[in-house]
């Protein structure tokens, strides 16, 4: 039988809470997307997406503020700033992706464009999946959430 209070204390330690805080709204994740695929300035974000000048203002403060880019002076005119994804943006490449895949499956019924591909194969890439450490793929039978003290360190 489940322990419902320390489940409710676990769950309280999840860090999901923090990470929605930092980046769960919808234009900050399009501003992302953009980020993936080459745009860095104000500008080229504003007219793509076509978001509010003053909404992007403030996602690309927070993002900053969160560390998930950065702004960098542009080499090429120092009158821009240019927003570079940091190693903690480039890590929610997985989410991004795995959001799209989701979307496909169960919202636009449809493959998306452009399509992701591997650059070396330009096949496309395999769907998300959640794997083991040896690699098999698990379902959400196979999965189970353990208290840190209660993992094998093996």
């Amino acid at each position: 039988m489940l322990d419902l209070e320390h489940h409710r204390e676990m769950l309280r330690q999840c860090s999901i809470a923090a990470a929605l805080a930092a980046v769960g709204e919808r234009w900050s994740f399009l501003i992302l997307r953009g980020a993936f695929n080459g745009l860095r300035h104000f500008e080229e974000f504003q007219s793509t997406l076509g978001i509010a000048r003053n909404i992007l203002s403030s996602r690309l403060a927070a993002l900053v503020e969160n560390g998930i880019l950065e702004r960098q002076p542009d080499p090429t005119d120092r009158r821009k700033v240019a927003y570079v994804l940091t190693d903690k943006g480039v890590d929610l490449l997985p989410v991004l992706i795995s959001l799209r895949q989701w979307g496909e499956k169960w919202v636009s019924d449809a493959p998306s464009n452009p399509v992701l591909v591997d650059r070396e194969t330009r096949r496309p890439i395999a769907p998300m999946a959640v794997r083991a450490q040896d690699g098999r793929t698990l379902s959400l039978h196979e999965l189970e959430w353990l208290d840190r003290s209660r993992i094998d360190p093996a």
